[in-house]
């Protein structure tokens, strides 16, 4: 099989760091420019900021003079590396793209190495650089290796097994421990921690396979801190995270439809068990300006975008007389620091220990975020990530490769693990018919 030449942007190294081992015997080219704009993001803490440092550094190790010429080999069974310095800016990109910016002088690289080699390629993660490429005949593909193929996290509604025998679904209204798996039919159907409902010809049940004891229980829909389940996917939703052998969870669904909401009451619930409870999201600034365009310190740059949190944190208070003891308990967290609202790049580097921890908005953060995160987590911490991905707002990330999804499609199966995609907006019907309609 003949060497493919790969040509990167600078998206691709800022979405991986190590994007360069993923390619196989394949070589990689890195235009100069590249190393340019990557230069620029070093400085921060957010993700592509991490990222441009540790390409930075694996790069330092790799590189002699021969990256220059002959390539430096990336390892065993894989190609070589590149670093294109000199260039032409040929005479089609002028009569197309006369303004020299760094996105057509990267263009520039892969154009002539394309002219050079057969079976060269551009990978970029920006959707209009790659038809500025094809464009000008340039073969370009998107960025592949952490994409998802299936789709069915996307429409995924919980199962129903119909047909099961009545004295059944009574034993599981009677049990408190549940029935083993193999006594129901679908035994082999069912993956960890999945819920779903049985019917009979004369009555249901909502139920959840439990891998930790191999049982199938009941799912009852019982108030939590004040948020009572409204439909089936919400009991399911609260019964996983009060399962304190479930360490890992992701609520999936549209606007409306109580994620967060749910979380947090779950959280709360479960308050005396958790040293901390934090509740975070990625900050995805606006019309693509740095949070420094906005005025004021720190914390006021971030509230806009923490207030979806508060606005659930006074859903549950309004649930209880505003002197209550709940009221005063959440108020006496807040004040201790034992539940804190924060944006998500102001808790990179606490300890995660003992923690309920809440990622809103999951669906705008990367597959190494998503790892960075989860790789935190202590042994009695809880993790619960929420998110919409229908809703992305990163440039560069989509409804196949975002964190969220590529978390899910990993971790399907592991008894660790449980996920519950909520179908119908809760919110009000104006908003259900908004969400479904417009």
């Amino acid at each position: 099989m003949a060497v493919k030449k790969f040509i990167l942007d600078t998206n691709v190294i800022l979405h991986d760091y190590k994007c360069i081992y993923n390619f196989q015997e394949n070589d990689i080219y890195i235009p100069i420019t590249v190393l340019e704009e990557l230069d620029k993001f070093k400085k921060g803490n957010d993700d592509i900021n991490f990222n441009a440092r540790e390409f930075t550094r694996d790069l330092d190790l790799l590189a002699d003079n021969t990256i220059f010429t002959k390539g430096v080999t990336l390892g065993d069974r894989l190609g070589k590396l590149f670093i294109v310095t000199s260039y032409d800016y040929p005479e089609a990109l002028q009569q197309t793209f006369a303004e020299k910016t760094p996105d057509h002088r990267i263009l520039a690289v892969a154009y002539q190495l394309q002219k050079q080699y057969k079976n060269t390629i551009f990978i970029s993660k920006d959707i209009n650089l790659r038809l500025k490429a094809k464009s000008l005949g340039i073969i370009a593909e998107d960025y592949i290796s952490d994409k998802v193929t299936s789709t069915d996290i996307f429409d995924k509604k919980h199962a129903t097994f119909s047909h099961i025998e009545a004295h059944l679904i009574d034993e599981l209204y009677k049990s408190k421990d549940g029935i083993p798996v193999e006594q129901f039919s679908f035994c082999s159907d069912v993956e960890p921690n999945e819920c779903f409902v049985i019917k009979s010809t004369k009555s249901s049940v909502l139920a959840r396979y439990n891998s930790a004891t191999q049982k199938v229980e009941r799912v009852e829909k019982n108030k939590v801190f004040g948020i009572e389940p409204r439909n089936a996917e919400q009991a399911f939703a609260l019964n996983v995270m009060l399962d304190p052998n479930i360490k890992l969870v992701a609520l999936t669904g549209k606007s409306g439809t109580g994620k967060t909401l749910l979380a947090l009451a779950a959280a709360l619930e479960q308050q005396e068990n958790y040293q901390q409870i934090l509740l975070a999201r990625p900050i995805v600034a606006l019309g693509n300006k740095d949070l420094g365009f906005l005025p004021g310190d720190d914390k006021r740059k971030v509230s806009p975008y923490m207030q979806p949190l508060f606005d659930n944190l006074n859903v549950i208070k309004h649930q209880f007389n505003y002197q209550g003891k709940e009221v005063y308990k959440i108020e006496e967290m807040q004040r201790e620091q034992r539940l804190v609202i924060e944006a998500l790049a102001y808790i990179r580097g606490r300890s995660l220990s003992n923690t309920f921890f809440i990622v809103d908005e999951a669906q705008n953060l990367t597959p190494h975020e998503i790892k960075t995160i989860i790789t935190r987590a202590g042994e009695e911490t809880k993790i619960v990530f929420t998110g919409d991905i229908q809703q992305i707002d990163q440039p560069y990330l989509d409804m196949n490769s975002n964190g969220l999804v590529y978390m899910i499609d990993r971790m399907r199966g592991q008894e660790l693990f449980a996920h519950i995609n909520l179908m119908k907006g809760e919110r009000s019907a104006l908003s259900e018919i908004a969400s479904n309609l417009l």
